[in-house]
């Protein structure tokens, strides 16, 4: 990953296990946006700033993830996230999910996010936020 990765943890809950234990596909997804979420945090800023502040919303327009390793059940995951790519109108997030425990990479993905308005028409990221960004 590039440089200034944030971290953020979470612990794998039960309802988010198979009957194996094994945390399910789709939750990779909402762990990722915890990343997005503290990433933006940890910069200075919230998502819901650029939400109600700036009527801006950063729309999915395509995720990838690769898993490599099960995580299960009450393991401790750190999810680290960067901005791989950034133009004012898109911005490419990339992550790493690590079991906290062994440092083993179980999954790593990226999101792409096109910067729209409420009524979802393609913007410009404001000019106060793209020093966050670049």
């Amino acid at each position: 990953m590039n440089a200034d990765p944030v971290e953020a943890q979470v612990r794998v809950r039960y309802v988010e296990t198979d009957q194996m234990s094994v945390a399910h596909h789709a939750n990779y997804l909402a762990w990722f946006e915890v990343g997005r979420t503290e990433w933006c945090r940890a910069k200075g800023f919230t998502y819901r700033d650029l939400e109600t502040k700036e009527g801006i919303l950063l729309m999915v327009a395509e995720v990838r993830c690769r898993y490599k390793s099960p995580a299960r059940y009450d393991d401790v995951l750190t999810i680290r996230t960067q901005v791989n790519n950034f133009k004012k109108r898109l911005i490419t997030f990339g992550y790493e999910i690590l079991n906290a425990a062994t440092r083993e990479v179980v999954a790593a993905g990226e999101s792409v996010h096109v910067v729209t308005d409420r009524n979802g028409r393609v913007r410009s990221l404001p000019e106060k936020y793209v020093r966050f960004f670049s």
